[in-house]
């Protein structure tokens, strides 16, 4: 097997849309991603992501944005406001793993704050599993909390929402309900057609708890990152400090740019299903690997500028370059989260009021609003447990400085 690396922007964009090079990222993490959508190639891929795409439409995106999720964020960040700090991490964990679970059909049932720290703690566990290419953790100890994990996770959550949208589905097909009255969730989506797409209960667990891990790491880290890179454009520019606060179509440009510098995986694995070539340094024969750095690639020079490596929320870009660069993916693989994590990008005719904005940008707003800042007693940790760039904690305080 040979191995090929690459950060170059263009090839990169190349390889993302050949239908001939596979997934190959999460093999280490079979135990939750073996057979999930993210994994899959070819003809199935295409069937399982044309149906749960019905969940994802921009419509609802911008409709959960505008009507849903205020409420939720509002009481996700009130008992931090009343202590006055906060781990952004762990807010942001709680925040975007509720938003995540309502996309994925887990309900929570019970609605106390016990349910939520078992829902949390196990939707960490899966985020290491999934991740295990960059654990520095031994790999088997991993995958026993990850198999444990998902158990717990079958029994408290899973089966509990399969069954109360198996009771719907059931009045849906003697016609006491119509389609209006159907939750709109990856799970209600799978339960209808189990059959159409050869769904066992395993693998729809491990869909599941994919999605659920998915969502709230890469957002959370998101937002983290997001808020890092403010805070450091706020220490060298205080003139634009007036705008961060009051202007949200800049705080949507800030955002922006931090995904650019801090995609949510640093890196895409692709294998060829059979022989291809890439260009004249990149021939590859089936079992080949192919190394894609779109950390680097999202601060090539030709493509983001000489100052490429800096955040720069003015950066001007070609109105055909996508002003995240890589980070959400190109092609069949194309992240089904980006309209809802980085909204909609704004032009000349946009109305704030009306605009989508996307989940991180809410967040950071939100944070803002409430006069977030550095905790000067307690510094931000690099999370030492695996090789992706991530922040381990992120102290902050709210409120005006006494």
């Amino acid at each position: 097997m040979t191995t090929f690396k690459t950060s170059n922007y263009e090839i990169i964009k190349k390889a993302l849309v050949n239908r001939d090079l596979k997934q190959a990222l999460y093999d280490e993490g079979k135990v939750i991603m073996e057979g999930v959508l993210l994994t899959l190639h070819g003809e199935e891929h295409h069937q399982r992501r044309k149906l749960e795409h019905k969940v994802f439409q921009r419509d609802f995106f911008k409709y959960y944005e505008h009507e849903l999720f205020p409420k939720t964020l509002n009481e996700t960040i009130s008992p931090f406001l009343r202590k006055g700090s906060a781990d952004l991490l762990d807010f942001g964990y709680r925040i975007t793993m509720n938003l995540t679970a309502d996309f994925a059909g887990i309900d929570r049932f019970k609605k106390t704050p016990e349910e939520t720290e078992n829902l949390l703690t196990l939707v960490k566990i899966f985020s290491q599993g999934a991740t295990l290419v960059h654990s520095k953790r031994p790999h088997d100890e991993v995958n026993m909390e990850v198999t444990e994990a998902l158990e717990v996770f079958e029994e408290k959550f899973l089966i509990p929402s399969k069954n109360r949208r198996l009771k719907i589905l059931k009045q849906f097909n003697e016609n006491i309900l119509n389609e209006n009255d159907l939750p709109r969730d990856v799970l209600t989506v799978l339960l209808r057609n189990v059959d159409g797409i050869n769904l066992d209960d395993d693998l729809i667990k491990r869909e599941i708890a994919f999605y659920l891990q998915a969502g709230s790491h890469s957002t959370a880290n998101s937002m983290v990152h997001a808020l890092h890179e403010i805070f450091e454009w706020m220490e060298k520019h205080s003139e634009d400090k007036e705008k961060i606060y009051n202007d949200p179509i800049f705080l949507q440009r800030c955002v922006h740019e931090s995904m650019r510098l801090h995609p949510a995986s640093p890196v895409a694995w692709r294998k060829p299903t059979c022989p291809l070539e890439l260009d004249k340094e990149i021939k590859m024969n089936q079992g080949d690997l192919l190394i894609m750095d779109l950390h680097n690639a999202n601060r090539d020079k030709e493509i983001f500028g000489n100052d490429a490596e800096e955040f720069n929320p003015y950066r001007e870009l070609d109105p055909n370059q996508s002003i995240w660069g890589l980070t959400f993916g190109i092609g069949l693989h194309l992240c089904f989260g980006r309209d809802l994590d980085g909204g909609l990008i704004a032009d000349e005719k946009t109305k704030p009021e009306k605009h989508q904005y996307g989940i991180v940008t809410l967040l950071v707003r939100k944070l803002f609003e409430n006069k977030v800042r550095l905790d000067p007693d307690n510094k931000p940790l690099k999370d030492m447990n695996t090789e992706r760039p991530n922040w381990g904690n992120y102290p902050v305080l709210f409120g005006e400085k006494k």
